[in-house]
């Protein structure tokens, strides 16, 4: 039997996430994300929320509404009773963003066993970023002059056929596999399977597909999530509506707004949101409000 091939079988089957398998969708230069295995689907959080009933109700409106109704008052565990696994080729620094969701079962390759392959990730010129002025671990949207962004593209080409042809050398003088391994950049791919449950797969993606998230680690998230879409519609749906699309406010944030509903005039904000980047955050919040925060606002006070 194929690897595509599949035996009969009296497991539960879930059409939206069978479409998936062994279906790579491509991410990067030479990444992707595959699905390689699933558990269960939308029924299957139905049936651990009632548990106490069997299958519970034999009406899908019902089935869909216990799933909103359970994401809206983050009743999460009956989410743990779905699981993905997928095959992910990544580069190596996008793979230790990745390794940080310590959520998931995470079996990668191994340089000390295997040659690696003469694959590196190099952004496309249009794709580099200036540092960010106000986040520390991001990029800037300003955009790069065509020159230096060549420029640096060039260097970071060059730099990885360097390094892989001296690591090559080492490998054909017979030098471990386990040393020659750490010449290599963190912009080689690696491959690892990476098996998740859907609740901690969701705080993955609210988290990676954030507009603030690393570009390059977005790209594999919203991979992740056509598959998680077609494989359970009624979670991604309440998922969308509770955490993808929604604004979640502090609470100095929402006596803030709840004043400026009742027509009151804010003459100073509670000290958490005075200044600095609280203060950023939550003008950024009332401008998806419609709220001027120019105008709502008292000045900042250094």
């Amino acid at each position: 039997m194929s690897d595509t091939e599949h035996a009969v079988t009296s497991r539960y089957t879930n059409p939206g996430a069978e479409k998936w398998l062994d279906n790579p969708i491509a991410c990067l230069d030479h990444g992707f994300v595959m699905l390689k295995d699933y558990m269960g689907g939308d029924e299957s959080i139905v049936q651990a929320a009632r548990v106490s009933y069997g299958r519970g109700t034999k009406h899908s409106s019902s089935d869909k509404a216990l799933i909103d109704y359970l994401l809206r008052h983050r009743h999460t565990t009956p989410f743990e009773m779905v699981e993905f696994k997928f095959l992910a080729k990544m580069p190596i620094f996008v793979a230790r963003q990745w390794i940080r969701h310590r959520t998931a079962s995470v079996n990668e390759m191994s340089a000390r066993y295997s040659v690696m392959e003469d694959d590196f990730f190099v952004p496309a010129p249009e794709e580099l970023r200036f540092q960010s002025t106000t986040n520390r671990q991001g990029g800037s949207a300003d955009e790069v002059p065509p020159e230096l962004a060549q420029k640096v593209a060039d260097i970071l080409r060059r730099g990885t056929e360097r390094t892989y042809a001296e690591y090559s050398e080492m490998i054909e003088q017979d030098i471990a596999r386990e040393l020659a391994r750490i010449h290599l950049p963190i912009s080689l791919y690696t491959q690892w399977y990476w098996k998740i449950d859907l609740h901690n797969l969701m705080h993955f993606l609210s988290l990676r597909m954030e507009a603030h998230a690393q570009r390059e680690i977005r790209v594999f998230a919203d991979a992740m999530a056509q598959i998680v879409r077609d494989a359970v519609p009624w979670s991604w749906e309440a998922f969308e509506e509770y955490n993808l699309g929604a604004t979640y406010l502090g609470k100095s944030e929402s006596e803030v707004i709840g004043a400026l509903l009742r027509g009151e005039n804010v003459t100073a904000l509670p000290t958490p949101i005075a200044k600095g980047g609280r203060r950023r955050e939550f003008e950024e919040k009332l401008r998806s409000f419609g709220i001027d925060p120019e105008k709502a606002l008292p000045p900042i006070v250094e």
